[in-house]
């Protein structure tokens, strides 16, 4: 007898990514399209267990689900037609048209939508995974992958993007987003970004799925045919990528005799597929390429680096990024020496996307390493560990450095700004924010670097890096900490090479009036949160000005309030809710926090409720509260600033 649970959860692996292709193309919506395909499951779990489960199962979900979209029209009053249209279709045999699972592809993995939001749906609609088994491979809350999916539906629904195949230029741009989102999937198991395991081979597992699956409804397209073959042959790699204790080993040390021989030969003949179709050559049959040159190689020392490093000049004329242009520096270090592979990676160092990418200090520690630069390899080890998030790399790079014999250390940089920030005449905003400035600085240039040899030059790359596209009064907060912290170690020069910026504030434009609507129409608003934004509003006062007020301030007859500079005024909207936020409550902060501060964080008696013990609301969680409200109605989806609350005129009596 079959387990009907087990059944069912397989069937569903298998067959729901058809299944919602088919009534995506009927409904034309994605989001409904799984509602109804989910309701039949619903019904399987109800009625298998006690029928048996049928002989065709995913024939009789595809059915049933079919039914539900025949209902739900039916419901909804829609044409005659579009009726009729579904009542044919479910007569038909219950197999999707050939295109189904491609236009769903391409739908899920839409430009419109952020890469993560591709990421999760596209796992989510073709891989059958839930929300729980995405942030499990994620390493993040399942909510914040509920929240992705239910934000990519209502993207896509908000665009207009049709549940139909594009054609020419479009096509190819839409198949390029989707082998980027399977290939991401695919890299995250490979080499996980975070968390105490290198690898998570489930990814890897189902990247493998969706990329065969793409090959086959896209058999024209020699990308599709080279992504894959680049995915197949570099996890046939994947037994020997790890020792006994789950620590990494590199390449060209891992026992080739423990290569998987038939995806290596799965890949070979997606790689010939590819070939064969003719074009000139894409950044994945370039990347692919590659993969076969070491694959090819017996032993390490084989291996053709100067054919890598040829093919690796191919893909930076065709896909400059600074990922790959780093990957250029390592085939060239290893066919022309060390000394020309740490010319390129050094062009690097300045680049702003690289700035907290752990693999370029990890390569210049390789290649410094090679060279006899015992003690900035040592330093670039440890730069790369304090940049990964991952515990076994971190591991792994820092037995490297250890492993580095070097003299006894000067005062480094690290030592130095440990120091500094350990005075006690700091107050605790200064000491965080001049704490963000030298992490970033030991972060770029290693906390081991002698403070000796730290330059001007080297301070300035590092700021322009990290703060060069940011607003005047932030670059100017980070020169301000260099120039305290140079003239505190007693190198005022440090500093010579940042220039202050002038500092401009920018006009916020107030948030839109329709959006105000919608935002007072909900129902499902704390009073809290709607009478501070109704007091911000009707105010025009500052944000920290209204946040200070105590409930002893208040005068509701008139309509205003005491401040210290002067007083703060409002109209109906928040006289309305004013009664119901103070629930009796005569003294104390005006705005709350959500619940009372445990014995360690307890608020000074002047920020503290003396009825509840609750402390006052902060500035940093009212404007998350109010992001959070606000992002459906945000074009971009981040949410509007309570700066954003003023009117157009502001008026403040």
């Amino acid at each position: 007898m079959l387990d009907p649970h087990r059944t069912i959860d397989a069937v569903w692996k298998l067959e729901s990514a058809r299944i919602i292709a088919a009534l995506a193309r009927l409904v034309h919506d994605v989001g409904l399209a799984e509602e109804l395909a989910q309701d039949a499951l619903v019904a399987a779990l109800e009625q298998w267990p006690t029928s048996g489960v049928p002989d065709n199962p995913g024939a009789w979900l595809t059915a049933i689900a079919k039914r539900r979209a025949v209902d739900h029209i039916r419901r909804s009053k829609r044409l005659e037609r579009k009726q009729e249209q579904l009542a044919q279709e479910l007569e038909r045999q219950p197999e999707p048209e050939p295109d189904d699972l491609l236009r769903l592809i391409l739908v899920s993995c839409h430009p419109v939508l952020p890469t993560a939001a591709r990421a999760a749906l596209t796992l989510r609609l073709l891989g059958g995974l839930t929300a729980d088994e995405i942030a499990r491979a994620f390493l993040v809350a399942s909510t914040e992958i509920t929240r992705r999916i239910a934000d990519a539906k209502r993207t896509l629904a908000v665009a207009g993007v049709p549940f139909e195949l594009p054609a020419g230029d479009e096509l190819a741009a839409r198949l390029a987003s989707a082998l980027e989102v399977i290939y991401l999937i695919f890299n995250e198991g490979y080499s996980a970004t975070s968390g105490d395991d290198l690898m998570r081979p489930g990814l890897c597992l189902e990247a493998l799925r969706l990329g065969r699956l793409l090959a086959e409804l896209a058999p024209q397209e020699p990308e599709v045919h080279a992504l894959v073959a680049l995915m197949e042959i570099q996890a046939s790699r994947t037994p020997a990528r790890t020792g006994p204790r789950g620590e990494p080993v590199r390449l060209h040390e891992q026992n080739r005799g423990r290569w998987d021989q038939l995806l290596i030969r799965r890949g070979f003949t997606a790689m010939l597929r590819a070939r064969s179709l003719g074009g000139p050559p894409g950044p994945y049959v370039l990347q692919a390429a590659i993969a076969v040159c070491h694959a090819q190689a017996r032993r390490a020392e084989d291996t053709d680096w100067g054919q890598i490093a040829g093919l690796y000049e191919a893909l930076v004329r065709l896909l400059p990024t600074p990922v790959v242009r780093l990957n250029r520096a390592v085939a060239v270090g290893m066919a022309r020496g060390p000394r020309a592979g740490l010319a390129l990676a050094d062009e690097l160092t300045a680049d702003p996307a690289l700035r907290d990418y752990h693999l370029l200090p990890s390569v210049r520690g390789d290649l410094l390493l090679r060279d006899g630069q015992l003690a900035d390899a040592r330093r670039e080890f440890e730069r790369a560990a304090a940049l990964t998030r991952n515990a076994a790399e971190c591991a792994f790079l820092l037995r490297r450095a250890d492993g580095i014999a070097v003299g006894a250390d000067p005062a480094t940089l690290g030592a130095a700004a440990r120091g500094f920030l350990a005075r006690d005449d700091l107050d605790a905003a200064t000491l965080r924010s001049y704490g963000q400035t030298l992490r970033r600085l030991c972060l770029a240039l290693g906390e081991r670097l002698p403070l000796a040899s730290l330059t001007a030059e080297q301070v300035a790359g590092v700021c322009a890096a990290a703060w060069g596209g940011a607003a005047a009064k932030t670059w100017n907060r980070h020169r301000s900490a260099v120039r305290s912290f140079a003239t505190w170690a007693g190198a005022q020069d440090l500093a010579t090479g940042l220039e202050r910026r002038a500092e401009t504030r920018p006009r916020t434009a107030p948030v839109d009036a329709r959006h105000l609507d919608a935002l007072w129409a909900r129902t499902d608003l704390p009073v809290r949160e709607l009478t501070l934004w109704h007091l911000l509003h009707e105010s025009a006062a500052g944000i920290r000005t209204v946040l200070a007020l105590n409930v002893e301030d208040l005068d509701l007859d008139d309509r205003r309030a005491r401040t210290g500079g002067g007083r703060v005024n409002w109209r109906s909207g928040t006289a309305r809710l004013l009664p119901a936020l103070l629930a009796g409550r005569t003294s104390g902060p005006l705005f709350l926090t959500d619940r009372r501060p445990g014995p360690a964080r307890r608020p000074p008696a002047a920020d503290r409720c003396p009825t509840t013990g609750r402390g006052r609301l902060s500035y940093e969680r009212a404007e998350y509260l109010f992001k959070q409200a606000t992002r459906p109605l945000d074009p971009a989806g981040e949410g509007f600033t309570l700066s954003r609350l003023k009117p157009p005129n502001p008026h403040i009596r």
